[in-house]
């Protein structure tokens, strides 16, 4: 097998939770008493240009939230939306000692909207754990189209072979195992060491 030299990880649902998914959005749906149905049937046509950045966040806001007059203004929506990302500290423990330790390239690949992202990478320190961020608001793809994978690899000059991909998601795995990528479809962190160790992954 060929020594793996490249590690790259999902965000949410990894290392954080997930920023802007079926949970958050419900929790904001909850907290700002919108109408679900409604807010859902904008959501959807435009999360594909949201998370490619398309779209800005307050041009989605505007679409799906605040097409007509709220009780509430933009601000505190934007502000709520932030304080729902939270961290995985287990798995982070973990993504800090193979940085640290300096014997792995360490990138992501992620789905997430350009203002979201830049949040989180700035207030979980992710600058400290990676060479380089695939996000798909910077390269405009997606998960789990193929080209999103095949632009990390040629980023980093790296061989399939030779890289991981962790994700929580199966249909992000996909793609990456049929290049040849070791994949782990994240379940915990426990979980995640004992993948490691399987692949000769060494954690400092």
């Amino acid at each position: 097998m060929a020594e793996i030299t490249a590690i790259f990880w999902d965000v949410g649902g990894v290392l954080l939770n997930n920023a802007w998914d079926r949970t958050e959005r419900e929790k904001a749906i909850a907290k700002f008493e919108l109408d679900a149905t409604e807010f859902q049937e904008r959501h959807e046509p435009l999360v594909s240009s949201f998370e490619k950045g398309k779209l800005s966040l307050s041009e989605y806001l505007e679409q799906t939230v605040f097409y007509r007059p709220r009780p509430f203004i933009r601000d505190a929506f934007r502000e709520y939306m932030f304080s729902l990302s939270q961290p995985k500290l287990d798995v982070l423990s973990i993504a800090h000692a193979l940085a640290s330790g300096g014997r792995y390239f360490m990138g992501t690949i992620n789905n997430e909207s350009l203002e979201l992202n830049l949040y989180r990478i700035e207030k979980f320190n992710l600058l400290d754990l990676f060479d380089l961020f695939v996000s798909s608001c910077f390269i405009g793809m997606r998960k789990p189209e193929p080209e999103i994978y095949n632009l990390a690899l040629a980023l980093t000059q790296r061989k399939p072979e030779e890289c991981c991909f962790i994700d929580d998601r199966p249909t992000n795995l996909e793609c990456p195992s049929r290049l040849g990528m070791h994949v782990v479809q994240m379940q915990s962190a426990e979980q995640l060491r004992k993948e490691f160790k399987s692949m000769g992954v060494k954690i400092a």
